[in-house]
């Protein structure tokens, strides 16, 4: 896949996790990149975004404050971090990639079949 993402695990209510999605042959830092997550029994959703002009970035209201999406550089992967997880952020999380890219407005509002790229997704699991 020329989307993998990677990060994912088993941690307690209030723990951290930073997930990431590489880019294999695929320049990230010319895509706009989202990711989403899917709980069981429910839709696939965007939770953060970044996009490659100027970096911008946007989050959903539930991961504000606790997630952070960002990439260090042109070559890096793009990381959520995630801290202080609760219960309800159990799913799997997927990275997405699209060359078409106007920004956060443009890119929270795409579902997960409009992107270019994706990878298979990563599991997270917050339980006590």
């Amino acid at each position: 896949a020329l989307v993998e993402e990677s990060g994912g695990g088993s941690v307690q209510p209030g723990g951290s996790l930073r997930l990431s999605c590489v880019g294999n042959g695929l320049h990230l830092d010319l895509h706009g990149v989202t990711w989403f997550l899917q709980a069981p029994g429910k839709e696939r959703t965007a939770v953060a975004c970044i996009s490659a002009e100027k970096d911008d970035t946007y989050l959903v209201n539930s991961a504000k404050g606790r997630f952070t999406i960002s990439r260090d550089n042109a070559k890096s992967p793009v990381y959520l971090q995630m801290n202080s997880l609760k219960v309800e952020d159990t799913a799997v999380y997927f990275c997405a990639a699209t060359a078409i890219d106007d920004g956060t407005e443009y890119l929270m509002p795409k579902v997960f079949y409009e992107y270019d790229y994706s990878g298979q997704g990563t599991q997270v699991t917050v339980s006590s």
